[in-house]
């Protein structure tokens, strides 16, 4: 019996839009001073992706801001696995540029009992994942456009690939041009 997926959703730029910026007018919420925009469809996300997977959270903001957003936009009849912060991400050192940054190692997620053949991770940015480029899908971020789709493709996308029992092995670069059968990529192997 293949193990259930597991989909694990970054925050800012991937579900929502955090910003100062006075322009994202109306904010659904504001937390912490920053003006919040929940992305189109990311309830009917949520509910969709918890009938066929697991769902974790990670992101590399700080432990109170994920803990106060995850409140704010997980519908209360969606269980998170986990919902996790910086605290959990491993700090890395861009040299060429001098800048600090967090990746996301999912061998820490291995450790609840999962393989990493049965892992995705949605995120906007792809350093954060550099050493698990085949459980990433990546999304466009989301910059508070109230005519954005991406979600709805997204809930499509991630269901038809749900039962693979390797999800490491598909090419997911162009999953939201796809409406195809889910195919491995053979360079993987």
């Amino acid at each position: 019996m293949t193990q259930r997926l597991l989909v694990i959703f970054d925050l800012d730029e991937t579900l929502v839009r955090a910003t100062d910026n006075p322009t994202l007018e109306p904010p659904d919420f504001i937390l912490y001073g920053f003006r919040v925009r929940r992305r189109p469809q990311l309830e009917n996300l949520l509910r969709s992706v918890s009938r066929f997977a697991d769902i974790g959270v990670w992101s590399s903001a700080t432990d109170n801001y994920v803990e106060e957003m995850v409140r704010k936009i997980v519908p209360a009849d969606v269980s998170l696995r986990f919902a996790w912060a910086r605290s959990r991400c491993t700090r890395r050192l861009d040299t060429e540029n001098l800048e600090e940054y967090w990746v996301k190692d999912l061998k820490k997620v291995k450790k609840l009992g999962y393989s990493l053949e049965r892992i995705l991770i949605v995120d906007d940015s792809p350093e954060k994942i550099e050493r698990h480029y085949g459980n990433h899908v990546r999304i466009e971020p989301f910059y508070g456009d109230l005519e954005d789709r991406v979600l709805s493709r997204l809930a499509a996308y991630l269901e038809r690939i749900a039962s693979v029992e390797n999800v490491r092995t598909l090419e997911k670069r162009g999953w939201h041009h796809s409406t195809d059968e889910v195919r491995p990529d053979i360079s993987a192997e």
